[in-house]
């Protein structure tokens, strides 16, 4: 689920907020849990009930009754804050070394080994019905809440329905939030305390509401899927459900931290290639702690930093974690939090910590300049995918260079000097 944007504090409260269990909500319970809603113009109200109106055959049609319709979408009040948050980019992303020094810091590393001892027998139990260790449950809750404790307080139906009415990503609100409002429809939840991230992610483990409806579990028995109220139980064990359905396999590592010899071909490198581990062992690769990797099954190379950084050897649990987040950086670092609290060390090579991270910009010019030298990228929008890491390797090989197919400030330099 998508990193949410720490919430602003915000003093106004708007009057008119949700319906919860018959009426507009002016104070009731949960609302002093919430993030206030700051008034906007009659016109841009206006423009929200005029969606809303035209959405209503939409929900309709989707299953959304009208018992629910009438006590969830009467006077939802449009939010400016997530317009904001949506807009915002920051200038630079994140180097995945600055990423997972906060992934797996000692806090949050000491913080999740004491909710393992906290939900011990909760976990365990977990683990023993979906068949995923109790450490990646975990990371996966450090990673999305801070253990619960970041779960985000932004009243969902006004949000979700504003980004909806925005139109940027239409088809994507509009679908989380009739997800939303089939939610509250089963009884799980009222509007007044469907809270979470501005984007719509909820509870312990930032459920988006399409994903909640596919995967959430009412593990302890209370008859609703509450991921939202300080007792964890349904949202890890939805968590786990979401990785089994996603193909976990128990025992087998998301990845392992490998040394490549010198020489290593790196085309080889790359999620699309895949060879046993003993073929690897072949080539030369060896795990980083020493000696052949085990086979836990077939295999690709990763090199999160290029060819100067950390080699993984990732497994199918990668990909299991990549269908919560489809982030590189969001996998490993789920992955090796995981490992750190299970008594794992950090990474034995160190990262290559010197430039930062190019911004989107920076990213379409060197995606145009490649095409332009005759390395064509299939299309210049900013996302370093297999074409432009392909196009940056065969640039690099043309030059002499390793050929990681890392895009760094010194590849947009040598670029920009022809």
């Amino acid at each position: 689920m998508k990193r949410a944007i720490k919430p602003l504090l915000i003093t106004f409260l708007a009057a008119s907020a949700l319906a919860a269990c018959g009426g507009p909500l002016t104070g009731g319970p949960g609302a002093e849990m919430s993030e206030a809603i700051p008034p906007v113009d009659a016109a841009t109200q206006k423009g929200l009930d005029d969606w809303i109106a035209d959405f209503r055959p939409r929900a309709m049609a989707a299953g959304i009754t009208e018992a629910t319709w009438d006590r969830t979408m009467r006077h939802v009040p449009y939010n400016p804050k997530v317009i904001e948050r949506d807009r915002f980019q920051a200038e630079f992303s994140k180097p995945i070394w600055d990423y997972l020094d906060s992934a797996a810091s000692d806090e949050r590393i000491a913080d999740g080994r004491r909710m393992l001892a906290t939900h011990d027998r909760l976990l365990r139990e977990i683990e023993a019905r979906y068949g995923v260790e109790k450490e990646v449950v975990v990371a996966v809750w450090g990673m999305e809440s801070r253990y619960g404790s970041h779960r985000g307080d932004v009243l969902l139906i006004p949000a979700l329905a504003t980004l909806a009415h925005d139109g940027r990503r239409g088809a994507f609100f509009e679908g989380q939030l009739i997800g939303a409002l089939k939610i509250i429809q089963s009884g799980d939840v009222d509007a007044a305390h469907m809270t979470g991230s501005w984007a719509g992610a909820m509870g312990h483990t930032q459920f988006i509401p399409t994903s909640y409806l596919a995967f959430a579990v009412d593990f302890d028995g209370d008859g609703k899927r509450d991921i939202w109220s300080d007792n964890p139980a349904d949202a890890l064990a939805s968590t786990a459900a979401y990785l089994a359905r996603s193909g976990w396999s128990k025992g087998q590592p998301w990845g392992v931290e490998v040394t490549l010899p010198a020489g290593f071909n790196l085309g080889l490198a790359g999620k699309s290639i895949t060879k046993s581990p003993a073929d690897w062992a072949a080539l030369g690769v060896r795990a980083a702690a020493g000696g052949p990797v085990p086979n836990y099954g077939a295999a690709s190379i990763l090199l999160p930093a290029g060819a100067n950084g950390p080699a993984l050897m990732i497994f199918g649990n990668f990909r299991a974690i990549s269908r919560y987040n489809n982030a590189d950086a969001y996998v490993i670092g789920v992955g090796h939090l995981s490992d750190r609290l299970r008594g794992g060390g950090p990474f034995r090579t160190p990262w290559p910590r010197e430039g930062r991270a190019l911004t989107e910009a920076e990213k379409i010019e060197v995606q145009e300049r490649l095409t332009a030298a005759g390395y064509d990228t299939q299309g210049h929008d900013g996302l370093i995918g297999p074409n432009t890491i392909a196009a940056v390797a065969a640039w690099q090989r043309a030059h002499g260079i390793p050929a990681d197919g890392w895009v760094t400030q010194k590849l947009l330099e040598a670029l920009r000097g022809g």
